[in-house]
């Protein structure tokens, strides 16, 4: 990649430069990482082959651990679409009142996760309930390996917990489903034949001012050979809201036609299952005890309240390991 980097007319594409250009520096990054961490474990050995001082020799394996760590779970990102941004979709399932509010929470929780991770966030569309909580939510992650990092996540969430909505506050489970795309980059993209597509505008009913709900800049795409459905209505334009959806109908379509070629239905998507009971892929458990269990890996923690402040990293790092 380097040898591409300094060949003549390498910048007449410019977007095929930088994409180039940012996965040789995604690549420096790491073997950089590891050699310099070889490096600090042979100068750790030979202190303590020299009897350095015992507390500054477990501070510095501390350190080293801890970089260790934190870097690991890049060597499990090995998957085709895994160094791509991604679009998180979320949607109340089986439950009322109570599922979308457990949707809010998940949407919380996983923008607090890219929060700690560093990663660039955007809300693409937000269908709130005017009584509390949220219908659907998309929005894009923007980062170092975003898909690899969430791809985890798809499948349906069960919550259990005493209703906070009802007098009786009776024990209730509610359900919402996680999407993850890949953002495709613009060679991996599908040529659409506008034929095949439906395309309808309507006024937006979010939030964004009087102007958003009199004029028709809501889109709602509809790919007719497979039925396939996209809508926004997040931003004030039509263009925009089309553009978006138009990306999103893309990298479903795409990861459709990849799943019939490998024979490997929902592999990216995870388990694409209706949101409802018995198809869980994690159950986060409120009443009678504390409880956050990943059907898929095994792991658990009593710990719930840290989970849905976006600490997910052992669970991430669980259900990559497991996947190799």
């Amino acid at each position: 990649m380097e040898e591409q980097t300094t060949q003549s007319g390498f910048w007449n594409d410019n977007r095929k430069a930088q994409e180039t250009s940012k996965k040789l520096a995604g690549l420096k990054n790491q073997v950089e990482f590891w050699e310099t961490l070889e490096k600090d474990i042979s100068e750790l050995s030979e202190l303590a082959k020299l009897g350095e001082d015992e507390k500054e020799l477990e501070k510095l394996y501390s350190d080293l651990k801890r970089r260790y760590e934190e870097t690991r779970i890049s060597t499990f990102f090995s998957d085709k679409y895994d160094d791509h941004d991604a679009i998180v979709s979320i949607h109340s399932g089986a439950g009322g009142l109570d599922a979308q509010d457990w949707a809010e929470i998940l949407l919380r929780m996983y923008l607090r996760f890219t929060e700690k991770k560093g990663f660039k966030t955007m809300l693409i569309d937000n269908n709130r309930n005017p009584e509390g909580g949220i219908k659907s939510a998309m929005f894009e992650v923007r980062g170092s390996y975003a898909y690899g990092y969430l791809k985890s996540e798809a499948g349906v969430h069960r919550l259990i917990r005493l209703s906070p909505f009802n007098p009786a506050h009776t024990r209730e489970t509610s359900f919402a489903l996680v999407e993850v795309l890949p953002v495709l980059e613009t060679q991996e993209e599908l040529k659409l034949d506008p034929k095949e597509l439906k395309v309808e505008a309507k006024t937006a009913s979010g939030h964004g001012g009087q102007s958003v709900n009199t004029t028709y800049s809501a889109i709602r795409l509809t790919h007719i050979p497979t039925g396939i459905t996209v809508s926004i209505q997040n931003e004030r334009s039509q263009t925009q809201n089309k553009e978006q959806a138009m990306k999103i109908l893309t990298a479903k379509l795409k990861k459709l036609d990849e799943e019939k070629q490998i024979e490997k239905k929902l592999e990216l998507r995870g388990e694409y299952k209706s949101a409802e009971w018995g198809n869980q892929i994690r159950s986060y458990t409120m009443h009678p005890y504390q409880l956050v269990k990943d059907h898929r890996t095994g792991l658990e923690t009593s710990n719930i309240d840290e989970i849905l402040d976006g600490h997910l990293e052992n669970f991430v790092e669980k259900y990559l390991e497991s996947s190799k």
